[in-house]
């Protein structure tokens, strides 16, 4: 294998797992990391890291002794999640990581409407401060949460008003953060990139959609902040999680995650996947709603 070795966090789930299949697949050096090794994918010729969650500064530098360039993907939402990734970032300096590429999100801000873009707002400020090469990958909504969002009953509810979302895919994603960490270069140094779908569109008309492929009824019911709040009560999450659930939608309407870029087509060559295409290639998304006809 060529190359300075890359840290790949993450790497049992979306976004990390495709980045690190991505990786081997270039013949370069890559580190699986995770919280249980057991759940790492088994790729030829990559390394499985120790046992390393966020929190632990320990773990984190036994982790990531070597590695040149860590892929930091953002840790579960929490209360505690900018304290985690500020120590996994401390971690990586210290054991002279000379890169971080982190899986931001789009609009992040310390007055975001979407309370959990807050805690990437802060992050990215660590990083910025950090004696460290980085490049932030700020992603919008995923394609794949509409549908899954979507109940059996055929309905996507939320206080999203008429806001529109440029969603984006996991492979879009996966490609374009491949894409700026094979570059070994100071090209995307400094740099933030918006991840996006190629249109911007509205819960409606992904609900309409939706409706086109499984031939059934899909709608989209708009909710007051009080009824987003009301009708997700039963599922029992804490306080702070609901309001990341309810306040995602209300970036929406807010017009905070409108945005169309076309960082995915210039980082990765091809175009971006529209929510149509996303639901040609992927029809298990939505077969819980075929079995709800």
């Amino acid at each position: 294998m060529n190359g300075p070795l890359i840290a790949v966090t993450g790497a049992s789930g979306a976004v990390g797992g495709r980045v690190a299949r991505r990786l081997v697949r270039t013949g370069v050096p890559v580190r699986l990391l995770g919280r249980d090794p057991s759940k790492l994918p088994d790729l030829p010729g990559a390394d499985a890291a120790p046992p390393a969650s966020y929190g632990d500064g320990e773990a984190m530098r036994r982790a990531l002794d070597g590695a040149h360039t860590l892929f930091l993907v953002s840790a579960h939402e929490s209360p505690d999640r900018v304290r985690e990734h500020t120590t996994a970032v401390d971690a990586a300096v210290a054991v002279g990581v000379e890169r971080i590429v982190y899986v931001s999100f789009l609009g992040a801000a310390p007055d975001a409407t979407f309370t959990f873009a807050r805690d990437h707002w802060h992050t990215e400020a660590h990083i910025r401060v950090a004696d460290v090469r980085r490049t932030f990958l700020r992603d919008s909504w995923y394609l794949a949460a509409l549908p899954a969002m979507t109940g059996a009953d055929g309905v996507l509810r939320g206080p999203g008003g008429d806001g529109r979302v440029a969603a984006v895919a996991h492979e879009d994603i996966a490609d374009a953060a491949a894409s700026v960490l094979l570059d070994e270069g100071t090209t995307h140094d400094d740099a933030t990139y918006d991840l996006t779908g190629p249109e911007a569109f509205t819960l409606a008309e992904a609900a309409e959609e939706l409706a086109r492929r499984t031939g059934r009824p899909v709608r989209y019911v708009p909710e007051t902040t009080e009824e987003a709040y009301a009708s997700r009560a039963s599922y029992g999450a804490e306080d702070w999680e609901v309001a990341g659930w309810v306040t995602s939608y209300e970036a929406i309407a807010a017009g905070e995650m409108d945005a169309v870029s076309d960082a995915v087509p210039v980082l990765t060559g091809h175009p971006a996947k529209s929510f149509a295409t996303y639901l040609d290639e992927n029809p298990d998304s939505y077969r819980h709603l075929l079995a709800g006809s």
